[in-house]
């Protein structure tokens, strides 16, 4: 599979908006349990196709967390997790295809063009909501919000200041696309601005630079990610009819191929359960980026640190010869 460059995006979807997708592929809280089984006997029926687990990384550092803590706990359950790292188009056709089993990053509605093609044609599956109270949207230096600049309707006034720029991430990204459309539009006055586009760390790059400079930008921001500690930032309010209320609230699901509960019973109970948090994938990314962690070993820590998050996550789950998960995983992170 051909590794592209990364894409991101996210918005607000509603709990109802959700359902009515998970009732639309049949995915059901009766299904979820069903998919599970027996923890024993799960395992025992699982093909061996289903050892290895094909998992997908856009290249964001929140989905290389949230692998790594998957990768933590499939290890010891006697699975092998394979990352493919690739831009989210391709991602979802290779859900499509069955190249890919669990994808954790559908950031949701900003990737609805994608998904709502493949729930219609059922050919993914919306395993859970993995986290919530996400956000994303245009952001710019707190600085600069106090000198008048707090939202989208702001940006015009100070076009020359900020050369007309909006910083983004790479070519392709559902989020890009997003400003694409605003700025095509000319909405909020922004004529003649453009967009700029460039990777996650290019752009983080270019907007600490510019804060420590005390230049002008507005660029892409969300949470969680340790941008929010290491720049004084402020999201900007009124972009809601492109990145959704609240500043661009947003839930994280977690995908799997179609099929893939029935003949996996078991991982896919796992993933049925493994949920998130903010301050949770902050502490990991923060480890991976700032004290240049392997990711393995920042998710292991996180868990070492907190193992009081294996009981609901391993709950009915076993390892992959049979045996009770939770000891095997405890011994696997050193936990007596």
């Amino acid at each position: 599979m051909q590794a592209l460059g990364v894409a991101m995006g996210g918005l607000a979807m509603g709990r109802a908006a959700l359902a009515g997708l998970a009732a639309a592929i049949g995915v059901t809280a009766g299904l979820l349990v069903a998919s599970g089984a027996a923890s024993g006997t799960a395992a025992a029926a699982e093909p061996a196709s289903c050892q290895t687990v094909r998992m997908a990384d856009p290249g964001w550092t929140d989905i290389t967390s949230t692998n790594a803590v998957a990768g933590a706990l499939l290890g010891a359950l006697g699975y092998q997790q394979k990352i493919e790292t690739v831009a989210v188009p391709i991602i979802f056709q290779a859900l499509k295809t069955g190249q890919i089993d669990v994808f954790l990053g559908n950031w949701m509605p900003a990737q609805s063009t994608f998904l709502d093609k493949l729930i219609a044609e059922k050919s993914v599956e919306i395993v859970r909501p993995n986290l919530e109270n996400a956000k994303f949207t245009l952001a710019v230096p707190t600085a600069v919000a106090d000198a008048g600049v707090r939202s989208f309707a702001d940006l015009a006034r100070y076009g020359d200041r900020f050369e007309k720029k909006i910083y983004g991430i790479e070519p392709g990204a559902p989020a890009n696309q997003i400003i694409k459309r605003m700025l095509d539009k000319k909405d909020f006055g922004l004529e003649g601005w453009t967009l700029v586009e460039s990777s996650e760390q290019a752009m983080l790059t270019q907007a600490m630079r510019r804060t420590r400079s005390k230049d002008w930008v507005v660029f892409l921001g969300w949470q969680p990610h340790p941008m929010n500690t290491r720049i004084d930032m402020t999201y900007l309010s009124g972009g809601d009819a492109y990145f959704g209320p609240n500043y661009g609230s947003t839930t994280v699901n977690t995908l799997s191929r179609r099929g893939y509960g029935s003949e996996c019973a078991n991982v896919h109970r796992l993933f049925s359960q493994l949920a998130f948090t903010v301050g949770m994938e902050n502490e990991i990314m923060a480890a991976i980026t700032e004290d240049k962690q392997a990711p393995k070993d920042a998710a292991a820590g996180y868990l070492k640190a907190h193992p009081d998050l294996l009981g609901p996550w391993l709950a009915g789950v076993s390892t992959r010869d049979g045996k009770d998960a939770a000891p095997a995983v405890r011994a696997a992170l050193g936990l007596k």
